[in-house]
């Protein structure tokens, strides 16, 4: 495992930090500042800033110049996820096209889909959002039915996604339709890109817990989709979301640490101003043994960063290793969540105003944590996957 940087990383670093220091305004820098501000004009600022920032040559670091990239290596794409998050850059609003969808075009996508589409996810010319959850599939993806027949030169859709990010926002879908329902489980799948403008679609929100509403549902009602619009074989489409959930659950680990560590930090200095009793929280010997724990477990994800870039380096591919990833992230933050909920009580649960002290963009990333052990496959489906997949332990018997 390398823990160092080549010079040419640690100059691009440099430069990209360089860039950031001036790209992101001083006010946006303070923690309490997105929440502060209307949903749409927010998501308005961060468009626009996502469009200035590719302009200026920083978005799809390591995309190949000819699709608008800047045909860097994914230790630069890495460094440049962590530099984001150090500097306190608006989170941007086409990431489930850039870090799942366009990568994955570029391995199996055609080259008009390449042509067509790359350029304006980095621009966010056309926002993204992902159906694969429907009400009886959600981590067991390969029990979808949403249902697409082809039609002449279409796909007739019909079904319904939910738990669909940012759909509400969206331009377009990518989806997995069931195109031969005798192929089995696994096989007979289609993975569709669809206009959201089509005829026969319609949108719903759901609201979450901590307000708002960035999920929604989409229901299909005979919508045609051009069956140019496939990603890869008509059939194969099990095999092109193992490829995008790879990118998804692999993540980029280097920004995840940071942006763990960096809640870490917020919610330790919050125990050491809180105070239960007559002392602050950070003197309970319970409280401080749990944030060491989640300390250790933050600072082991940033090794494990460091792994996965060696492995990437040598060109080796996440493959099922993903899910170590997405389940070391996601139950770590879950934990720290735990945490910061047992240091506050009731009061993580409501905007109580706390002297000197704002802790609402706590408060709603807490909250958000909670569903970190389920999107992108539960906990126990990585589990399992890491079972069978990475480590080769046999399956149980299904007759004990």
């Amino acid at each position: 495992m390398d823990i160092g940087f080549a010079p040419e990383d640690e100059r691009f670093r440099a430069e990209f930090r360089d860039w950031l220091s001036t790209a992101v305004p001083a006010q946006w820098r303070d923690p309490g500042f997105w929440s502060r501000i209307d949903a749409d004009e927010g998501f308005a600022l961060r468009r626009e800033w996502d469009a200035a920032k590719a302009a200026a040559g920083w978005s799809g670091v390591d995309w190949p110049v000819e699709y608008g990239g800047r045909g860097g290596t994914a230790v630069q794409r890495a460094i440049h996820d962590d530099e984001l998050v150090r500097a306190a850059a608006p989170k941007p609003v086409n990431t489930i096209a850039a870090k799942f969808l366009g990568p994955t075009l570029l391995l199996l996508g055609t080259e008009q889909q390449k042509r067509e589409l790359l350029r304006p996810i980095l621009r966010c010319e056309r926002i993204w959002c992902q159906g694969f959850s429907e009400p009886e599939a959600g981590s067991d993806l390969a029990g979808i039915r949403c249902r697409a027949v082809l039609d002449g030169a279409d796909y007739v859709l019909n079904g319904q996604k939910t738990w669909t990010t940012g759909v509400l926002r969206a331009d377009w879908v990518f989806l997995l339709a069931r195109t031969d329902p005798d192929a089995g489980r696994h096989g007979g799948l289609t993975f569709l890109l669809v206009d959201l403008a089509t005829p026969g679609i319609e949108r719903r929100p759901i609201r979450q817990l901590p307000g708002g509403s960035d999920f929604g549902e989409l229901f299909f009602t005979d919508a045609r989709v051009p069956a140019t619009q496939v990603v890869g074989t008509p059939g194969d489409g099990w095999r092109v979301a193992l490829t995008l959930l790879a990118h998804e659950r692999g993540g980029s680990t280097l920004g995840q640490y940071r942006a763990l560590r960096q809640e870490w930090d917020a919610v330790a200095l919050a125990c050491g101003r809180l105070r239960r009793g007559t002392a602050p929280v950070a003197d309970d010997p319970q409280s401080r043994q749990r944030l060491a724990g989640s300390l250790v477990d933050i600072e082991l994800l940033r090794l494990h960063a460091y792994h996965v870039l060696t492995q990437v380096e040598q060109g080796r591919e996440l493959g099922h290793g993903a899910s170590v990833t997405k389940l070391h992230h996601g139950t770590t933050r879950r934990a720290l969540s735990d945490t910061w909920a047992e240091v506050l009580g009731a009061a993580h649960q409501v905007s109580a105003p706390v002297p000197g002290l704002d802790l609402e963009p706590l408060r709603t990333a807490m909250l958000h944590a909670r569903s970190d052990t389920i999107w992108g496959g539960s906990a126990e489906i990585q589990r399992t996957v890491i079972a069978q997949r990475v480590l080769g332990l046999p399956k149980e018997r299904e007759d004990r």
